[in-house]
């Protein structure tokens, strides 16, 4: 419908961006003109006022806080970590199972981001607390209860998000308590946070640890098992990419487990990861509302007016990718990440909230997707519904069911040349990302 679009439900009005040097405007150029979207500060009672949602002042002081967390040197600690966890995972799988792979993924990396960022090991609580987020994440998904019931009223639905709320707190103000009594600084997130101090000498409070602790438990985990989830789903509706994937896992690392130091002579892994991440991006779209009166690409925007940018739809325009609906990594290769516009691909948001835990989220996915192909390819069990569902994130509405199919023994492969639509019938900046991230 054009590169600005309007559209108005019942008394509130928002207008759709779609061109790159728009979307750039909003977020980098003036992004002090706009607050985050209705949906998320909806959703406060859910996340509080972590950095996925609060404003201004309080969000830099929190950012500053949060922020040594994923510096290069400290994220690259947590690789190690990362592989076994995976290794861990595939020690439970046969060759010839049935699978659900994004709960597979979910659980994986909830396991992976409770122990790097909070060194805690809560293997004996993942599937209930994976129940109580996936719950979450489905409810987050109707946007017009979410956005026209208030979340104080008793409803059903209300009273049970209360208690998966309370559910996941208990975990987390239990973690904080013990870490308080010990005093122990174990290097991961929760012990700077404990330590971090403003310049005024004030701390953290129990509940905003609560807060940022619980954002990243349900953003930190989710966006990569969706991302991982729908890449196997790729390499499994197309055969040629899946092995030249594998016939680069074999050649670089000869059945040993990777490693981070070989992220950059993988390019064509990360290639997978970044096409998988452009037409299923996790963030499918973000929404701000304007504080002032201005004027966007030629329209005036008022006060109090939504706008939108959806990586979906920009991901998909045909202005700056060939056949936009194709699983191509090796549209990657060389400097196409430079030739098209800085937003053209922005799965990580962009500007000053531009996603903190981007380079933690793309190596986790690359190590997770390297250790597990060397050793399995994954077969979507037929007539399984793959379909997406645009929650807070997004993610497969009935998971992806697969087959194991195991690769020990195996001889290299050929590489066949058949390419198929990435999509069913049913269906970073480039400054501050690119397509092997890990080589920077």
């Amino acid at each position: 419908y054009g590169d600005v679009v309007g559209i108005r439900v019942v008394n509130f009005r928002n207008i759709f961006v779609n061109h790159p040097e728009h979307i750039e405007e909003v977020l980098v150029g003036h992004p002090r003109r706009y607050i985050k979207g209705r949906v998320l500060r909806a959703n406060r009672h859910v996340f509080g006022e972590g950095l996925l949602t609060s404003e201004g002042d309080f969000w830099l002081r929190q950012r500053r806080f949060v922020q040594p967390a994923f510096h290069r040197g400290r994220v690259a600690a947590y690789a190690e970590t990362m592989v076994r966890y995976a290794q861990r995972m595939l020690q439970g799988w046969r060759d010839g199972e049935e699978h659900d792979v994004h709960r597979e993924m979910m659980r994986l990396t909830l396991q992976i981001v409770a122990k790097t960022l909070f060194d805690a090991d809560v293997a004996g609580d993942a599937q209930d607390v994976g129940k109580s987020l996936e719950l979450l994440l489905e409810l987050g998904a109707d946007f017009r209860r979410t956005l026209f019931v208030p979340h104080w009223m008793p409803t059903p639905t209300n009273l049970r998000i209360r208690r998966e709320i309370a559910f996941i707190e208990g975990i987390l103000y239990r973690i904080i308590s013990d870490r308080r009594a010990s005093g122990s600084d174990t290097g991961d997130l929760l012990s700077m946070l404990l330590h971090a101090h403003d310049e005024d000498g004030s701390r953290m409070t129990d509940q905003q640890l609560r807060d940022e602790t619980i954002t990243l438990f349900l953003a930190g985990h989710e966006t990569t098992a969706s991302s991982l989830s729908w890449t196997w789903w790729l390499l499994a509706r197309n055969p040629a990419a899946e092995a030249k994937l594998h016939a680069e896992l074999d050649e670089v690392l000869v059945g040993r487990a990777p490693a981070l130091e070989d992220l950059p002579r993988l390019p064509y892994t990360g290639n997978v990861i970044t096409e998988s991440l452009r037409l299923y991006p996790p963030a499918w779209g973000l929404a701000r509302v304007a504080v002032e009166n201005h004027e966007l690409a030629g329209y005036p925007v008022k006060k109090g007016m939504g706008v939108t940018m959806a990586q979906w739809v920009v991901h998909r325009d045909t202005r700056w990718y060939e056949a936009p609906e194709e699983f191509r990594p090796e549209r990657w290769e060389g400097d196409f990440i430079r030739r098209i516009p800085r937003f053209a691909y922005f799965p990580f948001g962009g500007g000053p909230r531009q996603c903190i835990g981007n380079s933690f989220a793309l190596m986790e996915a690359a190590l997770i997707l390297a250790t597990v192909a060397q050793k399995y390819r994954l077969r979507v069990v037929p007539d399984h519904p793959v379909v997406p569902l645009a929650s807070i994130t997004l993610r497969p509405r009935y998971g992806v069911r697969v087959k194991l199919e195991s690769r020990q023994g195996c001889a290299p492969e050929r590489l066949p040349q058949a390419n198929r639509p990435a999509t069913q019938a049913i269906s970073a900046d480039k400054r501050g990302f690119s397509a092997q991230p890990w080589s920077s």
